[in-house]
C-alpha cells in the first residue's frame, strides 16, 4: 500500500493539496466525505454507530440540534420550558415538514420513543436512568427484559405525551441537567408513525424507506460503497444549507481515501497512523479529539481474571504514552482513567480528568511483581488468556498487536489472539461472554461522566465483563437522583475511583483522528460527543 501511494504521489506532485475537493460545478456545490465505516441503517431505534449517526443527522432533526459552532440550539423545537422542580419539560414545535409533505408533530416523538422501548432498541436504556430518566421507562424496560411484550396501555405509561400537534410534554423522575443535549442524540429523533408502519421491517434501510425533516434528503445508498444526499428545499432552516449535494464514500481504506483526496475526489479523508508523517506538515492536515475511549474489557466470569493482581499486572504492562505518541501519532493520548479528558466540565469549571486522580501508569517491574503474586495466589505456573479484537475497526488491530507485545513481556502469561469482525466481537462473542480480554471502545452519548460510568453498573447491557460492586452501584444510584451538582460531581469522582482501583476495565487511550481536509471547505462541525459530524453548515469557496 505504501508503494502504491508513493507511485500516486509522484504522479500528482505538481498538484497542490489546496486545490483538492469536489467544489462547485454546473450542478452546484458538492461535498464528499470519506469514511472507513459503513452506514448500518438510518433507524434511530437500531443504529448504534457513528457513521450511521452522521448519515441519520444529515436527514433528520431532533428537538434540539447544533449551531455552526457546535453549540446546542433549537431544531424542531422552537421553545423549551422547564418546571421549577426540573421534572416537566415542555417543547413547542416549529412548523416543519417531512419529505413526503406531512407535518412534523409531537406524536412523531411519542411514537419514536415508545417504539425504541417496545423493540428493545440498542439505545432504549437512554430513555431511563441511563439517560433522560423519563417516567416509566425503567419499569417498561424491566418488563421487556423479562420477556413480556408491551401493550399500548403499557407504552402509554411512558412519561411523554403530545398535548397537541405542536406541544410535547416530557415527565422525568429526577432533574437532568444535560437534558437539552440529550435531545440532540439520534435515539430521541422523531419518526413518522404512518410511514414507518407502512415500511415495516424495511424502514430506514434504503433511500425510499426513510423520510427527511432535516438539511438533506437521501437519494442513493449502495452499502459498502456510496451514499448521496441532496439539499432538502423544504427544510425549515434551508437558508443555512450551502451545499447542493453531500456524498459519503463508505468503507474507504485510509490509503485509498488519501489517494482520492489528492485526486480531488474527497474533501475529507481520515488517514491512518502510517500516513501521518507524510502529511503532517501539509495545510490540509488536521487532527482533533474524536471522543472515544479505547479500553480492555475484562471478563470476570474467568476465574483467573477474578484475581486483582492479574488485572493489575495487565494494566501496568501497557506503555500508553508510547503507544499513543509513537505508534498512533494521530492526536491520540494515553488514558489516565475511564472518563476521557475534554468530556465534562464540573460545577467549578474544571475538567473531570483534571479533578479526578490518575489511575494508569507503566511500570514493567511492578507489573511482573503483580503477575508473580497473582500466580502464587492462583497456585499456577502460568495463565493463558484470549485477547479478542475486531480487524475492521481501526485502530483496534493496531491496539491488539501492541497489547500482545506488552503482555508477552510478563513471564507466566500466555496470550492467544482472537481476530474477528466488530459485529461478531460485540454481538456474539462479548454478548455471550465468549472472551477473556476484549479490545473495545466507547464513544460518549452526552457530555456527562455518567455516559461512561453507567457502563460498569451491575446489569448494564454493555457490561459484558460482568464486573459488579455493591458500593459502586449504590453510589451510582445516588448520582442518578442527586440534585446538588457539587455533591453529584464528587460522587462521580469517587465512583470512578472504586472501579479503576479494582481494574473493572483497563483504559488504554483516548482516540484522536488525523485527516486531510480541503482548505476551501468551511463549516464542518465535529464534536467528540454524540453525532460525530454535522454537515448542515458546510460551505465550499468557489
Amino acid at each position: 500500500m505504501k508503494k502504491l501511494l508513493s507511485i500516486l504521489t509522484a504522479l500528482v506532485m505538481a498538484v497542490s493539496l489546496a486545490a483538492c475537493g469536489s467544489g462547485s460545478g454546473s450542478d452546484g456545490k458538492t461535498y464528499t466525505f470519506a469514511s472507513e465505516l459503513d452506514i448500518k441503517n438510518l433507524d434511530s431505534c437500531d443504529a448504534d454507530d457513528g457513521m450511521s449517526f452522521n448519515a441519520m443527522h444529515a436527514v433528520i432533526d431532533g428537538l434540539m440540534g447544533l449551531d455552526e459552532n457546535g453549540e446546542i440550539t433549537y431544531a424542531i423545537a422552537e421553545d423549551h420550558q422547564v418546571s421549577d422542580d426540573g421534572l416537566t419539560h415542555t417543547f413547542k414545535l416549529r412548523d416543519a415538514k417531512w419529505s413526503n409533505g406531512t407535518e412534523v408533530t409531537a406524536n412523531d416523538f411519542v411514537y419514536a420513543w415508545q417504539r425504541i422501548i417496545k423493540n428493545v432498541g440498542n439505545y432504549a436504556y437512554m430513555m431511563g436512568t441511563g439517560g433522560a430518566s423519563i417516567v416509566g421507562a425503567d419499569e417498561l424496560m424491566a418488563k421487556t427484559e423479562n420477556g413480556e411484550e408491551l401493550t399500548d396501555e403499557d407504552l402509554d405509561t411512558l412519561g411523554v405525551k403530545a398535548v397537541d400537534d405542536k406541544t410535547l410534554e416530557v415527565q422525568l423522575t429526577t432533574p437532568v441537567a444535560y437534558f437539552e443535549e440529550l435531545m440532540t442524540f439520534p435515539c430521541y429523533y422523531p419518526i413518522n408513525e404512518e410511514f414507518c408502519e407502512e415500511q415495516g421491517s424495511n424502514y430506514a434501510k434504503s433511500p425510499d424507506a426513510i423520510l427527511s425533516n432535516g438539511a438533506f434528503v437521501m437519494e442513493t445508498w449502495e452499502p459498502g460503497s456510496t451514499a448521496t444526499f441532496s439539499k432538502n428545499e423544504d427544510y425549515w432552516n434551508a437558508d443555512a444549507v450551502n451545499l447542493d449535494t453531500l456524498v459519503m464514500n463508505l468503507v474507504q481504506e485510509p490509503t485509498v481515501a488519501a489517494q482520492n483526496f489528492e485526486s480531488g475526489n474527497n474533501d475529507f479523508a481520515p488517514i491512518s497512523s502510517d500516513l501521518v508523517d507524510q502529511y503532517k506538515d501539509d495545510e490540509s492536515f488536521t487532527s482533533f479529539n474524536e471522543g472515544y475511549l479505547f479500553y480492555v474489557q475484562v471478563n470476570f466470569n474467568n476465574t483467573d481474571l477474578q484475581n486483582q493482581n492479574l488485572r493489575k499486572a495487565l494494566s501496568l504492562a501497557i506503555n500508553r504514552e508510547d503507544f499513543a505518541t509513537n505508534v498512533l501519532k494521530d492526536g491520540s493520548k494515553e488514558a489516565n482513567g475511564f472518563i476521557p479528558s475534554q468530556l465534562s466540565i464540573g460545577p467549578e469549571g474544571q475538567d473531570f480528568r483534571d479533578d479526578a486522580a490518575d489511575y494508569t501508569e507503566y511500570n514493567l517491574d511492578e507489573a511482573q511483581a503483580a503477575m508473580d503474586q497473582a500466580l502464587a495466589e492462583l497456585g499456577k505456573d502460568s495463565v493463558s488468556l484470549r485477547l479478542l479484537y475486531g480487524t475492521d475497526e481501526s485502530p483496534m488491530d493496531t491496539m491488539a498487536t501492541y497489547l500482545q507485545n506488552a503482555f508477552s513481556q510478563l513471564e507466566g502469561l500466555n496470550i492467544e489472539m482472537v481476530a474477528t469482525t466488530k459485529q461478531d466481537r460485540i454481538y456474539t462473542k462479548q454478548a455471550n461472554r465468549d472472551f477473556d480480554l476484549a479490545c473495545t471502545r466507547w464513544g460518549p452519548d452526552y457530555s456527562d461522566p455518567t455516559t461512561y460510568l453507567n457502563l460498569m453498573i451491575t446489569g448494564n447491557t454493555n457490561n459484558y465483563g460482568d464486573w459488579t460492586n455493591a458500593d459502586y452501584d449504590a453510589l451510582m444510584n445516588q448520582v442518578a437522583t442527586e440534585a446538588d451538582l457539587d455533591a453529584r460531581w464528587q460522587m462521580m469522582i469517587e465512583a470512578e475511583g472504586i472501579a479503576m482501583s479494582d481494574y473493572a476495565n483497563i483504559p488504554v487511550f483516548e482516540k484522536g483522528t488525523s485527516a486531510l481536509q480541503n482548505p476551501a471547505v468551511t463549516g464542518l462541525v465535529q464534536r467528540p460527543v454524540g453525532v460525530p459530524y454535522t454537515f448542515t453548515y458546510v460551505d465550499i469557496e468557489a
